[in-house]
């Protein structure tokens, strides 16, 4: 098996590893030359709730651009990119379509919701995956990531009613490298569930800069998160999506008892973004709700609120730099 990380980020370093430790052949593909440099110097270093693993830097490949690729095809191609950036990974990867081998499968492991479609306008519908992660991970320096939290095992499906079988041997190898990983016939359904935690755990948690499990101990944002919950599913609903819930109050039930307390600890990727100056995913997340709310008549004033004060924070930081 051979595999490409595009994108190494704090997700692309923690399946890296994974992957690594399970004996698979990684390259890794960063924009960014330090990124790079560091990686061929120290290596990749994990730690966090799965224990400490470090891959030597002779024991992978990592590079800033797919040109500068010794001729070889990949088995699976894994976008650990930001959602904004997916226009741009797809274009490069379908300029370069001569790396995905005949049997070769493209994993978007991405926050949001409207990566698939993206990647299924350059690439056919059965070659194009996603993974729904609901683990925390952080890069505390460029050749570093920290598992911080794990609330459920990686699922992995196609959305386009596509046979998951092919993906067995990637599930099996991230899972021998340390995190759990399966694969889903209802990944549409895993990914709304991600859709109902994030919407109402990311936007609060940057704006006010808390873990989630702080939002989780007071009326007030307990408040507004409920209600961006009820947006959310009622948007889903509408658009003709399902999730593994039947009720808003039925997925509330589960976030507050389970999946907030496994995941108490864990920091925003949008707030690490914001206090980097950073572009958030915020557009894929309740921005999407919005767009699709648009669409459906639905008005959703708490995905707004939150939406807009993001995007301020982002503004803001723009005009100080």
């Amino acid at each position: 098996m051979i595999v490409l990380i595009y994108g190494s980020g704090a997700v692309g370093l923690g399946l890296a590893s994974c992957l690594l430790k399970a004996g698979v052949e990684v390259d890794l593909i960063d924009k960014e030359e330090d990124t790079v440099v560091s990686l061929r110097e120290h290596g990749i270093c994990r730690t966090g709730v799965f224990g400490d693993f470090s891959a030597d830097p002779s024991g992978f490949h990592s590079h800033t651009s797919l040109r500068t690729l010794s001729k070889k095809e990949y088995n699976y191609i894994l976008v650990c990119t930001k959602s904004f950036d997916s226009y741009t990974a797809a274009k490069d990867l379908a300029d370069h379509k001569d790396l995905i081998g005949h049997e070769g499968r493209i994993v978007l492991c991405q926050n949001g919701w409207g990566n698939a479609e993206i990647f299924a306008s350059v690439f056919e519908k059965e070659r194009v995956y996603n993974a729904r992660i609901i683990t925390g991970f952080q890069k505390p320096n460029k050749h570093t990531v920290v598992i911080t939290v794990h609330a459920d095992s990686i699922r992995i499906g196609n959305l386009f009613d596509v046979s998951s079988s092919c993906i067995k041997p990637l599930c099996q190898s991230i899972s021998d490298g340390g995190i759990p990983c399966e694969i889903t016939a209802e990944i549409g359904r895993y990914l709304w569930a991600k859709m109902l935690y994030n919407c109402a755990l990311n936007p609060l948690g940057a704006l006010l800069d808390v873990p989630y499990g702080v939002l989780a101990e007071y009326e007030y944002s307990h408040y507004i998160m409920d209600n961006i919950v009820q947006e959310v599913f009622a948007v889903m609903t509408s658009a003709g999506y399902e999730t593994q819930y039947q009720t808003p109050k039925a997925f509330l039930d589960v976030f507050y008892s389970r999946l907030v307390p496994d995941t108490a600890q864990h920091r925003s990727s949008m707030l690490q973004d914001i206090k980097a100056g950073k572009q958030t995913e915020i557009d894929a997340l309740n921005g999407a709700v919005i767009e699709l709310a648009k669409i459906h008549g639905l008005d959703v004033p708490y995905n707004c609120v939150a939406y807009n004060l993001v995007r301020f924070l982002e503004l803001r930081n723009c005009m100080t730099i």
